[in-house]
């Protein structure tokens, strides 16, 4: 059964970087579309970025196209979210998400059209003034 682990998150100031990464064990994640997602207490889960298995599909909510790049890398079993411009309405807990099933279109993932069967417990986002 695939698990996932994301690490990478932090304490960063207004206008800092982080890169985040989902490692995935107990399975091959080429067989997943995969995604990033965050929350905040006192908001609802947000869909941030997903990639489809070939990586040629990505989706980014507009609040951080132009800011943040997801990648995967396969051979390593990872996924990659690389964030800039980071601003306090980007903190979250951050999770990382794995869909395995019928082709969709990437967004669907990150819409919550189709909802992804294997998750991480998260790492936390908090970016400062």
């Amino acid at each position: 059964q695939l698990q996932l682990m994301e690490s990478g998150g932090g304490l960063v100031q207004f206008g800092g970087s982080l890169r985040l990464s989902c490692a995935a064990s107990g399975d091959s994640l080429d067989r997943f579309s995969i995604g990033w997602f965050r929350q905040d207490p006192g908001k609802e889960r947000e869909g941030v970025s997903c990639i489809g298995r070939s990586g040629d599909s990505t989706y980014y909510t507009d609040s951080v196209k132009d800011r943040f790049v997801i990648s995967r890398d396969d051979a390593k079993n990872t996924m990659y979210l690389q964030m800039t411009a980071l601003t306090p309405e980007d903190t979250g807990l951050y999770y990382c998400a794995a869909f395995e099933g019928r082709i969709v279109p990437v967004q669907a993932l990150c819409d919550g059209t189709v909802r992804g069967q294997y998750w991480g417990l998260g790492t936390q986002v908090t970016v400062s003034l």
